[in-house]
């Protein structure tokens, strides 16, 4: 499958504005290089923005593109993955530093390690990273690559950046002790899904901006099976919706991404939901903007 022109997110809606008038600045991350399973995370972004043309400008309870979204050019993702890193890096620092808020589009979970160290580069130090997600991305390494999509939140909470995971139904023993030793905080699918649990309510010393992460195989495979590495039991679509929401009246809401979105050639439903989730986090983030 080959989707590689970036069209502007809801462009069949809005025109560009300029960057300094945009609440959103979405920037695709086409990097796929640890992807372990199934691929094709590569070609998430792009159709993404293809989908995104066919969303209402309503988002069922506000308009988004109200707020102004810009769509930035894709990141450069060829070299090493540290290179990538950095340009993620350039790129989110920039979109902060013009007081708009990061929508970054993946590619591979890697990619949230190089918006952590943006967000960094720009002088944000006092965040926390809320997680949703299948896997807990915890590994020291996997398969020997310390930037591994594997291990993208050990990278993370190496920087000393608070975690909290939510809908986790895979991971291993090296990754129960990391939780322990780094104190992250969870919420596991199990219990959220066959309790129905809609709201979280995040520990009082969790710091008070957020960049909140959305692996799409956090949730069910029923709603999103385009993903390298589904895993039954996960999260269902108002569910993740809701989730998102208890954390954004909690706290400020200082950027957020969709990761590992792997199309399914000719199955469009899944693009388009992809967009919709897109499109619908910016909304919560629109209403409750502090």
């Amino acid at each position: 499958m080959t989707q590689l022109e970036y069209p502007i997110f809801l462009g069949s809606e809005i025109d560009q504005p300029a960057p300094e008038q945009a609440m959103f600045h979405v920037l695709p991350v086409p990097f796929e290089k640890t992807v372990s399973y199934g691929g094709g995370t590569g070609q998430g972004p792009s159709t993404i923005l293809h989908a995104s043309w066919q969303l209402e400008e309503w988002d069922g309870k506000s308009k988004p593109c109200d707020a102004g979204i810009y769509t930035c050019e894709p990141v450069d993702c060829e070299g090493q993955a540290d290179t990538v890193m950095k340009n993620i890096a350039a790129a989110t620092a920039s979109i902060v530093r013009q007081g708009a808020i990061p929508v970054v589009l993946g590619g591979e979970h890697t990619v949230t390690y190089g918006v952590i160290r943006g967000l960094i580069d720009a002088g944000i130090t006092d965040f926390g990273v809320v997680q949703i997600d299948a896997h807990a991305d915890l590994r020291q390494a996997y398969e020997g690559d310390l930037l591994s999509h594997a291990s993208v939140m050990k990278r993370i909470v190496d920087l000393g950046i608070p975690l909290y995971q939510l809908g986790i139904r895979a991971l291993c023993e090296e990754e129960i002790g990391f939780r322990d030793e780094f104190d992250v905080g969870y919420h596991d699918a199990e219990d959220l899904v066959m309790n129905n649990i809609q709201n979280v309510d995040l520990p009082a010393d969790f710091p008070q901006k957020v960049f909140f992460t959305v692996d799409v195989d956090g949730l069910d495979p029923s709603v999103f099976p385009s993903t390298g590495t589904p895993v039954p039991g996960g999260l269902g679509w108002y569910q993740t919706l809701n989730l998102f929401e208890s954390v954004a009246r909690q706290r400020q809401i200082i950027g957020f991404d969709v990761m590992e979105f792997a199309p399914i050639e000719g199955f469009h439903a899944y693009d388009f939901a992809a967009s919709m989730l897109t499109y619908n986090l910016m909304g919560i983030v629109q209403r409750h903007q502090r």
